[in-house]
């Protein structure tokens, strides 16, 4: 079983940081390279580059939650959600299909219960 894990390239599991600019403030984000890959990639499929991926998924989370907490947290869940829903066939593995043009509400329903928010929090994050 381990080698299905250890045979991973080791580079992809050291840490970068990238100094990034959210609306004018620069802040630094430490990941590990597959996380940095995996974003590129979600950000590619709409046209965008990392820095405007993630201007965009904190603006979309300040506006569902009001606050940001620990954001690399956040990007690492993110980058996680994405391939586990790929594979589980909820996002296609075509990259040429947006992100954006998938209906949201079919991608996550019947979710396991702890892959999404509840109902109730999300009614009233919206």
């Amino acid at each position: 079983m381990c080698e299905i894990f250890i045979r991973a390239d080791p580079e992809s599991y050291e840490s970068r940081t990238r100094s990034v600019r959210l609306h004018g403030v620069v802040t630094s984000l430490r990941l590990e390279n597959l996380y940095w890959d995996v974003l590129a990639e979600i950000g590619q499929r709409d046209g965008m580059g990392v820095p405007q991926l993630l201007e965009k998924l904190y603006d979309e989370l300040v506006r569902a939650r009001g606050q940001v907490g620990n954001f690399a947290s956040f990007l690492r869940v993110s980058a996680l959600r994405y391939m586990a829903l790929q594979a589980h066939d909820r996002i296609p593995t075509d990259l040429n299909v947006p992100i954006a043009s998938l209906d949201a509400r079919r991608v996550l329903e019947r979710l396991p219960p702890r892959w999404a928010t509840p109902a109730a929090e999300a009614r009233h994050a919206a």
